[in-house]
Order: C-alpha cells, then sequence, then structure tokens
C-alpha cells in the first residue's frame, strides 16, 4: 500500500479509503468483520463512514458493525483513521424531531457522542461535516467543534459535498477566529464520467490545504465493466448507472471506454480508481466492496501505471471542463 499526507496535515492515510456503506444493508456483520480485516491485512488504514449508513430503522447500524470489529481487539482501533459525517436526520421514521439533524452546536454535541458509543471508541479521526446547513453559521459550527477537539474527541474535520465557495467561508472563519483547525479534507462526487468537482471544488481544496476524498469512483458502476457484465448475464446496472445508459450517447461513451481498455488488458473498474489517483490535490477515492473480492480488485488499482497515451485517450472518451474560470467564463 502507499500512503500520503491528508491535506495540510501531518496524517498519514492510505492512497485508498475503504467506504463502509454497504457494511449492514448490503453485508452482513461476519463478512463486514472480514473485509475490514483484509483491508488492514493489506495495509488500508483509513476507514469511512457516517452515522446516518445503515439506513431508514437501521441507522448507525454500520457503526455499530465497526464498533464491534473494534472490540476483537489486536490493535485494530490503533491502525485505523477513522473518519465519520454528522448531519443527517438520525430518526428512524424519517421525522427528526427539533435540533436533532443538520450543523447546530447541540445537534453536534449529540451526534458526537451517539456515534462514539455506536463505534465504541473514544475519539474520531476526522469528523467530517456530511452537508452544508445553510441555517447555521460556521461561527457557531467551530464553536462546538473546538470544544470536541479540546476534549479529545475529535482531532480533524472535514467536510463533504460542498461547493467551493463553502470551503472557502468555513476556513476564512475557522482562520479569523484563531486556534480553530478548519477543515482538512472535503469528499466529494468525482470520477471519470464526473467531473464537475475539477471546476471549482477541487481548486479550493488545494488552495486551502484539503486532501480531496473522491466518493462513487466508478460512478455507480457505470465505470466497472457494466456492459461487459451485461453481455455475460453478470449484475445488471441500476441507479445512476442504468440512468446513464438509457442514453444512447452515454452508453456509446461507455462502450468507447470499455473498449479502449480491453485494448490495454486493463479492467475497467481498476482503471477508474488508478485514474484518480493520477489526479492533483486527490488523497485516495473510496471504494466500497460489498465482497472481498471487489476489495482485492480496488488494491491492484494502487499498483497501476496507466500510460501517458492511456490518460489521453481517457480524456478524449470523457473530457473535463478545462481550467477554471474559463471552464465557464469563456
Amino acid at each position: 500500500m502507499k500512503y500520503t499526507q491528508l491535506g495540510r496535515t501531518g496524517l498519514k492515510v492510505s492512497r485508498l479509503v475503504l467506504g463502509t456503506m454497504n457494511f449492514g444493508p448490503q453485508t452482513d456483520e461476519a463478512d463486514s468483520h472480514a473485509i475490514m480485516d483484509a483491508a488492514l491485512d493489506a495495509g488500508i488504514n483509513f476507514f469511512d463512514t457516517a452515522n446516518v449508513y445503515g439506513w431508514a430503522e437501521n441507522k448507525g447500524r454500520t457503526e455499530s458493525i465497526i464498533g464491534s470489529w473494534f472490540a476483537k481487539g489486536e490493535g485494530r482501533r490503533d491502525k485505523v483513521v477513522l473518519a465519520t459525517k454528522v448531519y443527517g436526520n438520525m430518526g428512524a421514521d424519517g421525522e427528526a424531531w427539533p435540533n436533532h439533524d443538520k450543523l447546530s452546536a447541540v445537534n453536534i454535541r449529540r451526534a458526537v457522542d451517539a456515534s462514539l458509543k455506536r463505534l465504541g471508541t473514544d475519539y474520531i479521526d476526522v469528523y467530517q461535516f456530511h452537508h452544508i446547513d445553510r441555517s447555521t453559521p460556521f461561527e457557531e459550527i467551530w464553536q462546538a467543534i473546538d470544544v470536541l477537539v479540546q476534549q479529545g474527541k475529535v482531532l480533524y474535520v472535514g467536510s463533504s459535498n460542498f461547493p467551493g465557495y463553502k470551503i472557502a467561508q468555513a476556513n476564512e472563519i475557522a482562520a479569523r477566529r484563531g486556534g480553530t483547525i478548519g477543515l482538512v479534507s472535503e469528499q466529494c462526487l468525482y470520477n471519470l464520467a464526473e467531473r464537475r468537482a475539477e471546476m471549482e471544488v477541487i481548486p479550493a481544496a488545494q488552495d486551502y490545504g484539503l486532501g480531496v476524498i473522491p466518493w462513487s469512483p466508478l460512478h455507480g458502476g457505470l465505470l466497472g465493466g457494466v456492459l461487459r457484465k451485461e453481455v455475460e448475464g453478470g449484475r445488471r446496472a441500476s441507479g445512476r448507472a442504468a440512468d446513464a445508459l438509457a442514453d444512447p450517447s452515454s452508453r456509446a461513451q461507455i462502450q468507447a471506454y470499455e473498449d479502449l481498455l480491453d485494448k490495454h488488458g486493463i479492467e475497467p473498474g481498476e482503471a477508474a480508481l488508478a485514474w484518480l489517483l493520477t489526479r492533483p490535490g486527490v488523497t485516495g477515492p473510496i471504494v466500497g466492496p460489498r465482497t472481498a473480492a471487489q476489495l482485492v480488485s480496488a488494491l491492484r488499482a494502487v499498483d497501476l501505471e496507466l500510460s501517458e497515451e492511456l490518460l489521453t485517450s481517457l480524456d478524449e472518451i470523457f473530457p473535463g471542463p478545462g481550467p477554471s474560470p474559463e471552464a465557464f467564463a469563456w
């Protein structure tokens, strides 16, 4: 495994991030534990989760699965850089009692204690805001975080799904307050097929020293050899991938992508991950395996070298927006 610093911090994290969203809803506890063991054995030390994972009436289940894995001991907790998130409504019925969601100081305090209990730990390495809160000023948010840092419950803070201007606003207010660490990472939707983050989010992250952690690196399976799997009778596309394939031009684009990688003898999913690892500012993509076999495939991407010729061809199939502000101004 290869490692890098998380943004401007001294924290060393693996170039692949283990996403745990499937733990509980699609992968049972025993298999989830096996995947986490395999990830740790392979050198992945950065695990990502969220308080709402488990979904619906099972919100919090994923954190609990991670907590029961930590409880097995043998240095598991000490070896892991643990990231979780706050924002979502934790009510099982979908109704939030006032102040039981978003980023008010009272909800942050309540949510972090609940996450710590489920995770079976006394601190969170990277506590992430899962979404912007338009109703709560950053002065209040940072005051709440400062208390958690002083208590030792949180070490670093990151954002998720933030636009570029909110990254700037959050860190400028942190700087004015003094003594507040500010955001050190941004978790955003970013992959070959979805490159809008290059316009403002990634430039803002780079300017403010945030590590970029792409989620959905295979764009819901679209970049994982989906057309080949259709032919072979494998798992059919759903969600974002199915929507894209319903459009003839998008389907032709994915066919060209798979044909190109077949020509080079490279698995599509591994190429998509390897491409992200070449992108400026990217710490590491989140991989969310449902099975141990999917984890093995993702691990191969770390050592996969993409030639300049192949990178150019990928840009031709999936052109990015170009530099900002020229991409939208001229």
